[in-house]
């Protein structure tokens, strides 16, 4: 028996040999088509090579493509488990040519594969084929030997593929397996074939028109798309009828059946095979950086944890278990999908979180449901308030609250249920419309009624494919926005980060079919919709449309330093300064960061390079940067620091780094609530380097800090800086500092011999202009205008001339810089005679002030008119 691994190999090495590129799975997010909501076939990663937007530099490839249909239009999800061949993950083999060979290669080389390397039974083979493709069927007889009678051709879209109304289009041709008379079916195309006999293993695609708007015409170069479900071919080859008896799903339901203690084969056979096939789709999808959440893909990623989980609780579990089944699954897939082992702890904490919060929601679900039913008899109808309560107050899932209810024959009654969710909705409207300036912007609420929440993958990727769902100038829906024009836009998915939590918005390009655009900022809506601003450079931008979103990479890398660096900064301050120290506001830009906290007093230089020094070295450890998602009081009770400001909901995405704690190795180091995005290790930091602290309120700092990049652009700056100073004194960098403070003494006694000059120059009547000494209404004036003289040394030259005069009035105006200042005082002899104060304002006056003040005895004062110092001597003299 061959095992699936063995399966999967011989089909990659198969085509290997044959001139194909192996290529490896793409992630179960696709970011080529914004119409899926996961990958669903392999050739979903191919998409712009078969359409020629795109081109590599291979021309034939073949993968093992991992693949989830559970939302949307394929959404397999309800018959997990109950039938022989649905799973919400699964894996697809295909071999693909890019306008190398066409249906002749294509079909020896599936012929081959099968007949020869696998080694099944031709008897057991028939293949369909267009009722038109007479080609087809003709090489299946050249090729295989197929008669007539097993060459079956189909009318419908069974046996023509399209990817659309548009583009790439063309038959199929499928080979089935005849698992035998013994089960019931007839073969493809009769009335029974609906049954389990004759099963579908490969479908091969002839990709040879284009469909254009009226006609279909000829590709000049056809292509081929074929996709085999490796659980099928494994069936097949390992002699089952049923995909969960082969050897991988088996170890899985086995695993199950281990840690539940419960029979694989009893009662809850069911439940084990839903599990096991859960277990895939919920394990490689936190691979591939989904995460469960109310909304979107993490929405279905929860459906699809809480489904298993809820088998796990009906067969008994008390305590979390699935998390448990991870070992098994790494073990058996491992090997071809590194991711697994890479995110093997991420998925382990993400399964074991949810079902601890999903059976305490169940808990509290149950109990109130329990309630409703408690003395009623079967066929009633539970109320749609009872319903929506149990979704918005409880988190109870309205599928969980069916499916409870169905167990005893009741319905939800749905429409009171999306009344309730309307109401809702209208109420938060008419918070918003009362809320200042968002009024304005009613539009945002009037798109939610209508739009899913915009789906981010910023996260882990820096471009995507998307359709616009919403156009807007002003307050205004609008179809399109033209070239040279601006607008806001809306897309079902976005790789640009929305402004949230001090992170600014991302900017970049946006690319469609003739046409380019520049996001100049990104915002995100209590809603969740992501507003791109765009200004459009060329062609029309139209509602509706696929556009390729390109993040700037660059300026995202620098913010994602900055952001992550703000978290350590953080956690620094606090082993520095103490516990108090707590997050009171910040700013990620792509340039600087900026840090708000709790501190009353200045943070010392020696405080402030111990908290550098101790970031540096988290930074330089290199250590992983990890996000979980979960409940706060889950997050706080890990030790998580919340985030000034933030109003937190159901769940938060709670970012650890910079390694082990240093008083408990079994935690990180830094562990904050926060939805930004963030470095993959820290040492992607590079460096931070603090570059002021400052008060910005009663009891609130502020640190400025640059990491990366602009951290390396600061220290250039300022030592060319030194450099520059150094070779202005024409000495060595290092001795900069003592030459500097050499010069700092020399100029203090530089002008504290001038300050004396000054004075004596004062008393001496020199030193400039002046009125001299004279007998003003039989007081002495003494009068002195002079030059470039600081104001401040005014008062010590009047005291100066003060001390030597008697009977006395002393005016002295000096000027400086443009500006002039005016000095009044009067001799002890005539206290209570004449005021200072008065004489002063009238000087200051004619130099243009408006005042001046100090005592009676001495008073001082400005203006800026220093042309007018001669007058405003005159006019205190006048005074007199």
């Amino acid at each position: 028996m061959s095992s699936v691994n063995d399966i999967r190999a011989t089909f990659l090495d198969y085509f290997g040999k044959n001139g194909h590129e192996i290529v490896a799975s793409s992630p179960l997010v696709p970011q080529n088509d914004p119409t899926l909501m996961f990958a669903n076939s392999g050739m979903v990663q191919f998409k712009n090579l078969f359409t020629g937007v795109e081109t590599r530099d291979y021309v034939r490839a073949t993968t093992a493509q991992k693949c989830v249909r559970a939302g949307g239009k394929h959404n397999d999800l309800e018959n997990v488990g109950y039938t022989a061949r649905h799973h919400t993950f699964f894996e697809m083999l295909g071999n693909f040519s890019f306008g190398d060979y066409f249906k002749e290669n294509a079909i020896e080389l599936a012929w081959n594969l099968i007949t020869k390397e696998y080694g099944l039974d031709a008897s057991k083979l028939l293949v369909t084929v267009y009722h038109e493709d007479d080609e087809a069927a003709n090489l299946w007889t050249k090729i295989a030997g197929l008669k007539d009678d097993r060459i079956i051709r189909i009318a419908t879209s069974d046996n023509f593929w399209a990817m659309g109304d548009t583009g790439p289009c063309g038959p199929c041709s499928e080979i089935f397996y005849d698992h035998g008379d013994h089960i019931p079916g007839g073969p493809p195309g009769s009335p029974d074939e609906d049954g389990d006999r004759f099963i579908e293993i490969w479908n091969l695609v002839f990709m040879q028109f284009e469909q254009t708007p009226g006609k279909r015409i000829a590709l000049p170069k056809p292509s081929i798309d074929t996709g085999m479900g490796l659980e099928r071919i494994a069936a097949v080859l390992q002699g089952k009828h049923d995909n969960y008896d082969i050897d991988l799903m088996r170890a899985l339901i086995e695993a199950s059946a281990d840690v539940s203690d419960i029979d694989a084969d009893g009662s809850h056979n069911i439940s084990h095979r839903v599990v096991a096939d859960h277990l895939r789709a919920s394990s490689f999808l936190i691979a591939d950086g989904v995460l469960p959440s109310n909304e979107g893909r993490g929405y279905v990623l929860r459906r699809i944890m809480r489904r298993a989980m809820r088998h796990i609780h009906q067969m008994g579990c008390a305590e979390p278990t699935m998390y448990r089944l991870v070992p098994t699954l790494v073990a058996e897939m491992g090997a071809q999908y590194g991711e697994l082992g890479r995110a093997q702890s991420l998925i382990t904490e993400t399964l074991k979180l949810e079902e601890t919060r999903f059976k305490e929601t169940l808990g509290r679900g149950l109990r109130i449901l329990n309630d409703e039913l408690a003395g009623k008899t079967a066929g009633g109808t539970l109320d749609g308030a009872t319903a929506f309560k149990l979704y918005d107050t409880f988190g109870f899932p309205l599928d969980l609250t069916q499916d409870f209810m169905r167990g005893y024959g009741w319905q939800v009654d749905l429409d009171g249920f999306n009344a309730a969710m309307d109401a809702q909705k209208a109420n938060a409207r008419r918070a918003w419309s009362g809320s200042g300036d968002s009024a304005t912007e009613t539009i945002w609420l009037d798109l939610a009624q209508n739009l899913e929440p915009t789906e981010f993958l910023g996260y882990t990727s820096d471009s995507a494919e998307a359709i616009v769902t919403a156009l807007v100038d002003g307050n205004d829906e609008i179809e399109e926005i033209g070239t040279a024009g601006k607008g806001r836009m809306i897309v079902n998915q976005t790789p640009f980060y929305g402004e949230l939590g001090g992170q600014v918005g991302d900017i970049g390009t946006i690319s469609w079919d003739n046409g380019t655009a520049r996001v100049t900022d990104t915002q995100k809506t209590p809603s969740g919709l992501f507003i791109h601003h765009v200004e459009n450079i060329s062609g029309t931008l139209a509602k509706g449309q696929e556009v390729r979103l390109q993040i700037d990479v660059s300026r995202r890398l620098r913010l994602r330093a900055n952001h992550s660096a703000t978290h350590l900064l953080h956690e620094s301050l606090r082993l520095v300064l103490g516990d108090h120290v707590a997050q009171k506001g910040s700013l990620v830009s792509p340039n600087r960061l900026r840090f708000d906290f709790s501190h009353q007093k200045a943070v010392s230089p020696d405080e402030l390079h111990q908290v550098q020094q101790i970031v540096n070295a988290r930074i330089r450890m290199n250590s992983d940067v990890t996000t979980r998602i979960m409940t706060p009081d889950a997050a706080i009770e890990l030790g998580a620091l919340a985030l000034f400001g933030e109003k937190y909901g159901e769940e938060v995405r709670v970012v650890q780094m910079g390694g082990a704690a240093d008083d408990d190795p079994s935690k990180a180091w830094s562990v904050e609530l926060c939805g930004g995005t963030h470095v993959g290790r820290t040492g992607d930091i590079s460096l931070l380097k603090i570059i002021s602290e400052s008060a910005v309120a009663g009891g609130v700092r502020r640190i400025e800090a640059v990491t990366h990049e602009g951290a390396l652009a600061w220290i250039d700056a300022r030592d060319a800086i030194l450099t520059k100073s150094a070779d202005l004194l024409k000495i060595a960098p290092d001795q900069l500092a003592d030459r500097v403070a050499q010069l700092v003494e020399d100029r203090r006694k530089a002008e504290r011999d001038i300050s004396q000059l000054r004075r004596k120059l004062a008393a001496g009547g020199g030193g400039g202009a002046d009125n001299g000494s004279n007998i003003v209404n039989g007081v002495n004036f003494v009068g002195r205008l002079l030059e470039d003289t600081p104001a401040r040394e005014l008062k010590s030259l009047a005291d100066e001339i003060k001390s030597s005069v008697e009977n006395a009035v002393i005016c002295l105006v000096a000027t400086d810089a443009g500006k002039a200042s005016i000095v009044v005082a009067v001799t002890a002899d005539l206290a209570g005679q004449k005021s200072a104060v008065d004489l002063v304002k009238i000087g200051s006056a004619a130099l243009g002030g408006g005042g001046g003040g100090g005592r009676l005895d001495m008073a001082q004062a400005g203006g800026p008119d220093a042309s007018k110092a001669a007058e405003a001597l005159k006019a205190v003299s006048a005074a007199l």
